[in-house]
């Protein structure tokens, strides 16, 4: 059910009993969306967005003039007082301010009160830090590519991943690329993690190197696709799923099935003003099955012809 706004006697606008402010700031040009409906958009998908947000260190894309503005990215609580939100453990970032979590509708709302728009969490969770829960493949193309290369690299990335009996699931980054994530039984370090993440990009950029690359940065993906393994690192973050893009039209990050993807006109199909005629037609989560229990084997290190990282 989608939230509402609220009126007070003394005028001010609230939605999930958090005060909003300046409620009728454009946050985006082309969508003419307001900021109140920005923070109504996001109580209103709560039952969706949280569970991936809960229990992860979680950073804020902020736009507080809109996203044609300057654009903050905010991974500590500093000594901004965000309506709501919950500070983790200052052992877990030794020397700087906590981070945040968001567990909450009324922390939601209220970190856009203070001018967020995105949600970036980390790939573990607050009580094992160290042990990450989930690789990503970022598969980032070539902005002049089209968009069927984009579907087909996503698929033969998706058999290599089937050869490797690894369960993966997919989103749209709600930009121009999909993300692959793996979730897995939390028994690798970082190190780990994210070394079995660049083997991946490494094979599939060495098997198909007029497709895909291993190396980051524009002259490096001309025409080719980066599959971006750095998302993996300790403090490396990714938006997550449910989540509203700072881009003109204010696109979302979206869940989908494997068997979606043929059907994609783009990673940027839905936006805040389209997503509910997704919502309306699902008759379950897409990442339905979604468990941690998968293990990275030394056959899998093989096949890919990388050496295990301990």
């Amino acid at each position: 059910m989608r939230a509402r706004a609220s009126g007070t006697n003394d005028g001010i606008t609230k939605v999930a009993k958090v005060a909003i402010s300046n409620p009728d700031r454009i946050i985006d040009s082309l969508s003419g969306t307001r900021k109140v409906e920005l923070a109504s958009f996001y109580a209103s998908i709560g039952d969706w967005i949280l569970p991936h947000l809960k229990a992860r260190p979680v950073a804020l894309l902020r736009a507080p003039e809109g996203i044609e503005g300057e654009q903050f990215f905010q991974k500590h609580t500093g000594h901004m007082r965000i309506p709501n939100i919950r500070q983790l453990a200052p052992e877990l970032d030794p020397g700087h301010e906590p981070f945040m979590e968001i567990d909450t509708v009324g922390a939601l709302v209220g970190s856009v009160q203070m001018g967020a728009i995105e949600y970036h969490t980390w790939g573990a969770t607050k009580n094992r830090i160290e042990n990450p829960d989930r690789i990503i493949l970022d598969l980032d193309p070539d902005p002049a590519l089209p968009w069927q290369k984009m579907v087909e690299a996503t698929r033969l990335l998706l058999s290599v991943l089937e050869e490797l009996e690894l369960t993966c699931f997919l989103k749209t980054s709600g930009g121009k690329g999909m993300h692959v994530i793996i979730p897995i039984a939390r028994h690798l370090s970082w190190d780990s993690g994210k070394a079995f993440a660049k083997s991946i990009s490494q094979f599939m950029a060495g098997q198909l190197p007029k497709r895909f690359t291993a190396k980051m940065g524009p002259k490096n993906r001309v025409g080719k696709i980066f599959i971006d393994y750095l998302r993996n690192g300790r403090g490396a973050s990714t938006v997550a799923a449910w989540s509203v893009r700072a881009r003109p039209g204010l696109p979302v990050s979206v869940p989908i099935r494997h068997d979606e993807l043929e059907s994609l006109d783009s990673a940027a199909q839905w936006t805040i003003d389209t997503l509910w005629s997704l919502l309306d037609s699902l008759d379950g989560d897409p990442w339905e099955g979604y468990s941690n229990t998968q293990r990275i084997s030394r056959r899998m290190w093989d096949k890919l012809g990388a050496s295990e990282v301990l």
